[in-house]
């Protein structure tokens, strides 16, 4: 073998990385095994005295219930104790197909405060000044693929969010609510920015939510900017039919020559990329910033509004960056020529 050489894996190669990729929990038990704690620290990316920051991939439920033993909570609260009486609490939800950035709170004086950070930084608001700016500065960023484009580069999306449930109450759905206000609507508001140029009739854009509503991400790209995410099929799935049926050539912005997808050399294209033919869900929550609340607890979770005296060498934020999963790289790597 010589530098430069180019090797092509065999299929089966790729398919056995597809396999690994798409298993979540090994087993669906109340109890974790070995391998589902080993699977579950790979996860963690950051841990401290008071809180918990993983990766999580797609297709991992949040929240267990009487069919759902393989949920987020109920194992990382078995398998992620690191010597605590309590297992991690979730500070927030991912939905079940979304990935990336996931906080849970070690302490209950760490989750109580952190979950009223994510509700409204009102809430979370005490009489010091050095913890007020850090919530001040909390952020979530995230990048989705999309059908389309945005009429606009940027923008703000101010699109209050109801429920309305379907099939006899056993199902619901979020849709964008009444101007009148009158249909118990909730402010839902979004930040958004444009990365790149449409190819394959496809936009990646930069989310960033204001608010904390129940599918707010997907509800405001497919209803307010008229543009799905990608491998959303809830909000998006009559728009996914004509993309499909439908592919629009697209051209190089500098040359004018129709632009072609750049597919990796030797290989399938693997499951749930931009290029099979049914995707997965491309929303994956990339970017977070938050208070360094382990400086302002002691090891007895009491409070210190300054800060604690051992701790003023640590800094007021935190700041997490999360690889995307494999299909949503495989999408970038073949679209990113011109992203910005």
């Amino acid at each position: 073998m010589e530098p430069g050489m180019r090797i092509h894996l065999p299929v089966s190669v790729a398919e056995a990385e597809i396999k690994k990729r798409y298993e979540t929990i090994p087993s669906a038990s109340l109890h974790p095994n070995r391998d589902e704690i080993e699977y579950l620290k790979r996860l963690v990316i950051y841990k401290d005295s008071a809180i918990l920051v993983l990766n999580k991939p797609p297709k991992v439920p949040m929240k267990g219930h009487l069919p759902v033993h393989n949920s987020m909570d109920v194992l990382a609260a078995a398998a992620l104790k690191y010597g605590n009486e309590e297992g991690p609490k979730l500070v927030h939800r991912l939905d079940r197909d979304t990935s990336g950035l996931m906080l849970m709170g070690r302490t209950r004086e760490s989750y109580t405060r952190l979950h009223w950070l994510f509700t409204s930084i009102k809430l979370a608001k005490t009489a010091s000044q050095t913890w007020n700016t850090a919530c001040e500065s909390y952020l979530q960023r995230y990048w989705a693929l999309v059908i389309g484009a945005p009429k606009e580069s940027e923008g703000v999306i101010y699109a209050p969010l109801t429920k309305v449930l379907l099939d006899d109450g056993k199902a619901e759905r979020v849709i964008l609510a009444h101007p009148s206000g009158i249909d118990g609507a909730q402010e839902a508001v979004t930040q958004y920015r444009v990365m790149g140029p449409t190819i394959n009739g496809c936009s990646w854009i930069e989310l960033r939510p204001l608010t904390g509503r129940k599918h707010q991400l997907r509800v405001h790209c497919a209803e307010a900017l008229g543009t799905p995410i990608v491998g959303d099929y809830k909000y998006g799935w009559f728009v996914h039919q004509r993309w499909k049926q439908n592919p629009q050539p697209d051209f190089e912005p500098f040359t004018g020559e129709p632009y072609k997808l750049r597919r990796p050399e030797g290989l399938e294209v693997q499951k749930g990329s931009v290029l099979s033919k049914v995707p997965l869900l491309h929303l994956h929550c990339r970017e977070m910033v938050v208070p360094n609340i382990a400086k302002f607890l002691s090891n007895t979770g009491e409070w210190h509004d300054n800060g604690t005296p051992w701790s003023k060498e640590k800094p007021n934020l935190l700041r997490f960056i999360a690889p995307m999963p494999a299909h949503m790289k495989i999408s970038w790597n073949v679209m990113s020529s011109y992203l910005v």
